[in-house]
């Protein structure tokens, strides 16, 4: 069963990692970890993604005061375990935490341009572009009510 575990001392290191043709799209578990801790402040929580006991991702989101919305900010499945619908149970699983939170009704993420696995996941989810870019990245967007 996949759940969400908090990013804790005993689960940080795992080993986890995206095939070499997605490391231009995406942080690896150090850059999500480095990104928890510089958005603190903006009360950011860091996820380890589980099936069952088997570590198959990471993922992080804090609040985006600024745009009235939660940052979506970082998202991979391991290579090992991709294309086995992990990504958008997961991410579903991600969203349900913001919208169970309440803090706000909107969701914004990015994603590089290029990266048509992560444009197609976030269609599914309801995501929608906002028209707006920031350099290479297109800006999305997701009201949770």
């Amino acid at each position: 069963m996949i759940h969400l575990e908090n990013v804790t001392p005993d689960n940080w290191r795992l080993g986890l990692s995206v095939s070499e043709d997605q490391k231009e799209f995406v942080s690896d578990s150090a850059g999500i970890l480095a990104r928890a801790y510089a958005y603190r402040g903006d009360r950011s929580k860091a996820y380890v993604i589980y099936d069952d006991e088997t570590p198959v991702g990471m993922a992080m989101y804090h609040d985006l005061d600024v745009w009235h919305a939660y940052d979506f900010s970082q998202f991979f499945i391991d290579q090992r375990y991709q294309r086995k619908g992990y990504g958008l149970k997961s991410a579903q699983l991600i969203l349900d935490d913001m919208k169970a939170d309440g803090k706000y009704d909107r969701v914004v993420l990015c994603y590089i341009d290029g990266d048509d696995a992560a444009k197609c996941l976030y269609e599914k989810l309801g995501f929608t572009h906002t028209g707006e870019e920031d350099e290479d990245e297109i800006i999305m967007e997701k009201f949770l009510r």
